[in-house]
């Protein structure tokens, strides 16, 4: 058949032609749509469209070389696209591409093939189908090709495949060190650049940073820096260097040929805020060894760190604070960026930049630990309101190192009492609140160590931050569940605070806690008996028991033992309800109620007075308070400056007396018992002038056996009618609730509960515990007189029982068979 040439202006045209026997036909219409897809991606979008693909890939593998190379080259080109990609991942393109790179072929296939692969490599299923079909030995091989082009390719295919790591130790098997290593002297930029970040991908493994050093790559490294020709590349140098200082060996190695002093020197001078960056971080990566951090302060590496605190761009001031808290690991370094570093850091405190802020309060953090000198340069650079201010922050990072700062700070007393002064207790409520795990441990910790101020407790309290508290004791969290303990064990050291810990729960969960042996910690157990000791109602209800430092104080009250799972309530709740056949509650008021009654009278003694004055005072002084006009009649006339200074000081008072009085009148108060007041008052006069603690426990046992119904003989202990005695007072009160005074006729539970009482008004030190079947007994302890032939012997002291119902004042050995019976019998 004679030659026929065909014209076509149709894409589909030529992509009919593919399917065409002839190797001629073939290689022409390959080289049309190569010049068609170079065009533009709407081109390659419509050889998709007509099924090129599918052809092109059949004549890949085509036995004529021209048409293989032609079919490669539109595949090359159209693999930009996202769709074509996609296509070729379904045909499984990769083994026909990979057989190409043999070495036989021509250097245009091992161009398109490799660019086709390049462009493929970019996703994460390619890259594998590479890996498994051997196809990072002939890329590697490549990297040697005559042509720029290839090399190209083959690096940056390279490059996208060792972003894995599994890829790591394969191309190092191959050897890629060396033919990367030249790749830096080529006269292509792109090719420099694409082989500096393969070096610095393979350099994060040790073996490959050892290999890198053995083949003179860092002085390599070191040359591109110092060229300022190849500033372009400087910032992928100084990763690959970053990565290499890493090692305590090669970081050694960089020092001894002085390439460590060269490479500070060229950050110091340096302008490009994203190599002074990467040299920070760089840095950074380096001082996480011990032995590195070491060799970096021998080169004072702690100037070059805080001149790039100055530098006006956030991304390097991040990288320096980063670095500054990694080199505080060493105590020479850490005490030098202390005494230079600390009133940048303060600074970059007010920074609008939230990350700034948080690498600057994470460096004082590591700064300040186990420092009190830097601990003091930090509380002396005003820096104590906006580390409050940014425990509200929006980074947990910021927040929790925040809370750090500031409980470093706290372990000197002057800067604790200043930190408090900024409401620090309030500011910490939101942060327990938090659903991070390391935020709540350093608010729980930073409570713990602001607790142990009593107006701090009671910041805390109003602030409603003993609620999340409580709540952290439920935490999961090891070291979050241990601080929430101890800060519950240091809240717990007042009366209120205790009680409110309990209210919300605590002690429930502190039990609960301590039965577990995965849960319980150094601390929960201290808090749960400092929970208790400062409870003590509770207390006495939950373990029936009260030692000799359990001072009984008014308000106490004795319920009975609490069943487990029972809500304890307050002696309020008790009294608000009706009454009942239970037993009744005792409690303890001793309390005079004089005072008030004296501050209500001086108030409306103030109050008529300045009825009577008040036009007067106006008259005089202008807009004055009311109640001053009381204390100006005692002011002489002309001394205006003395009668503004005295005004203020009457004013203060009067509000000071206002607000008690407000307060007594918001809180129940339990009546006074002015029978236990009595009691007291005469075991005072008569009990204390006793020369001996045994003489005074003796007459006070016998004193409290008198009040409450005199000696009984133990034979007719069934008729000692107490309980009727109890119900008719629970009848005349209308109450459950019934002082102790008012008791006449008391069994053990109640003659040794006033025992305690009065014992601890006047000083005598007794236990007080709960037995079965309403028993109750005081334990003291008391040294026997030394044997004769032995003066001068001290004895240790022996615990003894005191009887209060038979014979009241005599004393039972603990252990003897007359004490057991008191208490079981």
């Amino acid at each position: 058949f004679d030659p026929l040439l065909i014209e076509s202006k149709t894409a589909a045209t030529v992509v009919l032609m593919l399917s065409s026997p002839e190797e001629e036909v073939l290689a022409k219409a390959c080289d049309a749509l190569y010049k068609f897809a170079s065009k533009g991606d709407e081109n390659k979008v419509t050889l998709l469209g007509l099924g090129a693909v599918e052809h092109l890939y059949k004549l890949i593998s085509h036995e004529d070389p021209i048409v293989r190379r032609n079919a490669i080259m539109v595949l090359g080109i159209m693999a930009s696209n996202y769709d074509v990609k996609k296509l070729l991942r379904e045909l499984d393109v990769t083994n026909s591409l990979i057989s190409q790179l043999a070495p036989e072929e021509d250097v245009v296939i091992h161009e398109f093939a490799t660019l086709c692969l390049a462009h493929m490599a970019v996703e994460y299923t390619t890259k594998a189908q590479i890996f498994e079909q051997g196809g990072l030995e002939p890329l590697v091989r490549l990297l040697d090709s005559p042509d720029p082009d290839v090399k190209k390719n083959s690096v940056e295919c390279i490059y996208l495949m060792v972003q894995d790591f599994q890829s790591h130790a394969a191309v190092r098997a191959l050897n890629v060190i060396p033919p990367l290593l030249e790749l830096l002297k080529s006269e292509y930029p792109i090719i420099q650049l694409l082989a500096l970040k393969t070096l610095e991908e393979i350099s994060k493994d040790r073996e490959t940073r050892i290999i890198l050093g053995e083949n003179k790559g860092l002085d390599c490294l070191l040359k591109i820096l110092e060229t300022n020709e190849f500033s372009d590349l400087h910032v992928e140098a100084l990763a690959v260097l970053g990565n290499c200082l890493e090692d305590a060996h090669t970081l050694q190695l960089i020092q001894q040929t002085g390439g460590l002093k060269k490479l500070l020197s060229f950050v110091g001078v340096s302008t490009v805020p994203d190599i002074q960056k990467n040299a920070a971080k760089a840095i950074t990566r380096a001082a996480y060894d011990s032995e590195n951090r070491k060799i970096l302060k021998e080169e004072e590496v702690e100037k070059c760190l805080i001149n790039l605190l100055e530098i006006d761009n956030d991304g390097v001031k991040v990288a320096a604070s980063q670095a500054i808290s990694a080199m505080c690991g060493n105590l020479a370094s850490k005490r030098a960026l202390g005494l230079q570093g600390i009133p940048q850091l303060v600074q970059l405190l007010s920074s609008n930049n939230e990350e700034v802020k948080e690498a600057a309060v994470t460096a004082l953090a590591n700064l300040t630990a186990a420092s009190p000198s830097n601990a003091s340069a930090v509380a002396e650079a005003e820096v104590i309101e906006p580390l409050v201010n940014i425990l509200n922050a929006q980074r947990d990072g910021a927040i929790t190192n925040a809370a750090t700062v500031l409980t470093n700070l706290a372990m000197q007393e002057p800067f604790r009492v200043n930190i408090q002064s900024h409401g620090i207790m309030r500011a910490l409520a939101e942060p327990l609140r938090s659903t991070n795990s390391q935020v709540q441990s350093k608010a729980a910790f930073a409570v713990s160590a602001f607790g142990c101020d009593a107006d701090a407790r009671t910041e805390l309290r109003n602030a409603g931050g003993l609620g999340p508290l409580v709540e952290l004791l439920h935490s999961k969290d090891k070291e979050v569940r241990r601080n929430a303990c101890l800060a519950v064990m240091v809240c717990a050291s007042d009366e209120l605070t205790a009680v409110e810990l309990c209210r919300l729960g605590a002690l429930d969960i502190l039990e609960e806690i301590n039965l577990s042996t995965v849960r319980k910690n150094n601390y929960s157990e201290a808090a749960l008996e400092k929970l208790l000791d400062n409870n003590l109602s509770q207390k006495y209800s939950r373990m029936g028991y009260l030692s000799s430092n359990n001072i009984i104080a008014d308000g106490f009250y004795d319920c009975g033992q609490i069943k487990p799972g029972v809500k304890f309530l307050s002696l309020e709740e008790l009294s608000m309800q009706d009454l009942t056949d239970h037993r009744a509650i005792i409690f303890i008021n001793a309390k005079p109620q004089e005072e008030r009654r004296h501050k209500i009278h001086l108030m409306n003694r103030l109050s008529c007075h300045l009825l009577f004055q008040e036009k007067a005072a106006e008259k005089k002084q202008g807009i004055v308070l009311r109640f001053t006009m009381y204390f100006f009649l005692y002011i002489r006339k002309g001394k205006r400056k003395k009668e503004e200074e005295k005004m203020k000081e009457v004013t203060q008072i009067i509000s000071k007396v206002q607000d008690e009085i407000n307060l007594e009148n918001s809180h129940w108060l339990p009546p006074p018992d002015f029978i236990l007041l009595d009691y007291i008052n005469d075991a005072s006069k008569t009990i204390l002038p006793l020369t001996t603690t045994r003489e005074q426990v003796v007459a006070l046992a016998q004193f409290v056996a008198d009040k409450m119904g005199g000696p009984i003989e133990r034979d007719k202990l069934h008729d000692f009618s107490w309980e009727l005695h109890i119900s008719e007072i629970e009848f005349e009160l209308k109450c459950n609730v019934v002082p102790i005074g008012k008791v006449k006729k008391g069994t053990f539970y109640h003659r040794a509960l006033l025992f305690k009482v009065i014992a601890d008004r006047i000083g005598i030190h007794c236990s007080l515990v709960r037995g079965e079947y309403n028993r109750a007994w005081n334990e003291v302890e008391l040294v026997d007189d030394s044997p004769q032939g032995i003066a001068g012997l001290l004895l240790p002291p022996q615990k003894y029982i005191v009887d209060l119902m038979f014979e009241p004042g005599f004393l039972l050995k603990q252990g003897s068979a007359e004490a057991d019976q008191y208490k079981y019998i």
